[in-house]
């Protein structure tokens, strides 16, 4: 895992990517993000780079290809499945057979997008601090 990497977020929602940057504009991390419209476009960057990524934040439900269909794609490749790139979902909803089908292909958090900006904040927050702390198998 590189700790200074991009972080890749995949969401179709104009305001969502908004509210998103704002929150790591303030809570200033120092991994630039990338952000992509779908599962689609992620997975061809993911592809065709040699970077790797600190971590995905990944929309569920998105055009051409959901983030479900992109982390089954990104699990069952093994010169991806290698990199050890976090992948979580973030969700405006949450549904008891997309977290079992998002964890049974190892995903690594499944939340759901706060409504309120603090809280928003907040989770972010959380979730890059404990990333940073992590060690993978790819640090060594």
């Amino acid at each position: 895992m590189n700790k200074n990497g991009d972080i890749i977020i995949i969401e179709d929602d104009p305001d969502d990517r908004f509210m998103l940057e704002e929150v790591f504009n303030i809570l200033d991390f120092p991994n630039k993000r990338k952000y992509f419209d779908d599962g689609s476009a992620a997975l061809e960057y993911l592809e065709s780079t040699n970077d790797l990524p600190f971590l995905i934040l990944s929309d569920v439900n998105m055009p051409k290809l959901g983030g479900l269909e992109l982390r089954k794609k990104l699990y069952t490749d093994a010169r991806l499945n290698l990199r050890c790139i976090p992948y979580l979902f973030f969700s405006t909803s949450i549904d008891q057979s997309a977290v079992i089908e998002a964890y049974s292909m190892s995903a690594q958090g499944f939340f759901v997008k706060p409504v309120k900006f603090e809280e928003l904040r907040d989770t972010i927050k959380l979730i890059v601090d404990y990333w940073k702390k992590c060690a993978a198998p790819n640090n060594f």
